[in-house]
């Protein structure tokens, strides 16, 4: 069995933490001077830290090279539009570093858990996304996508945690409390994304 490391103390993580954040710096001045396109995907269960993983990465770097998009639920408008749509008109241009906190694979996880997408909607997604992806990598664009898990144990006590604190209850939505009744369906709903999503050209 593999051993638990100790957290690290506050000050060796604002000290290790510091120096990341240089080398971000360093990284966005790169970027803009190549006129790169990147895109970072953060996608995860909820609480697994998303949300303070882009706080640390966007904390100190220009908000000119570096653009977080978060968007909201689909408009009645947006829903009838190419699924894809929306997300590409956010895409970076030359010089940018685009981070989506949640991405197109919405519909991969809490759309098709909830029932918020048909299972044959669902189907369609995890058939084109891989072409998508081709379509954006094809084109010059950075691919780059990350995963965030946290433990079943975990994700209640965080969520218990918001509950408790006015200044956190705003993380919380009616979608956040159902799906914790709804973890073996996530964790289907995972399984089945990275099965057909994980590629070569975009990992």
């Amino acid at each position: 069995m593999a051993s638990i490391e100790a957290p690290m103390k506050r000050k060796d993580y604002e000290k290790a933490l510091r120096k990341l954040q240089v080398e971000l710096c360093m990284l966005q001045d790169w970027v803009k001077q190549k006129g790169l396109r990147v895109v970072v995907i953060f996608e995860g269960r909820d609480a697994a830290g998303k949300g303070g993983t882009i706080k640390a990465i966007t904390d100190r770097v220009s908000p000119r090279v570096f653009r977080v998009v978060a968007l909201p639920a689909p408009s009645d408008r947006e829903k009838g539009q190419l699924y894809f749509q929306r997300y590409v008109s956010h895409l970076p241009t030359a010089g940018e570093i685009v981070i989506f906190d949640r991405s197109w694979y919405n519909r991969a996880g809490v759309e098709y858990v909830m029932g918020y997408c048909t299972k044959a909607q669902h189907r369609r997604f995890l058939q084109v996304c891989p072409e998508f992806e081709l379509y954006v990598v094809d084109d010059g664009i950075k691919l780059i996508k990350y995963w965030l898990e946290v433990g079943d144990a975990e994700q209640k006590r965080r969520f218990a945690a918001r509950i408790d604190d006015p200044l956190r209850q705003w993380k919380l939505s009616p979608t956040d409390l159902c799906s914790r009744s709804r973890w073996f369906e996530y964790s289907r709903a995972r399984d089945e994304m990275f099965a057909a999503t994980n590629t070569k050209h975009a990992p």
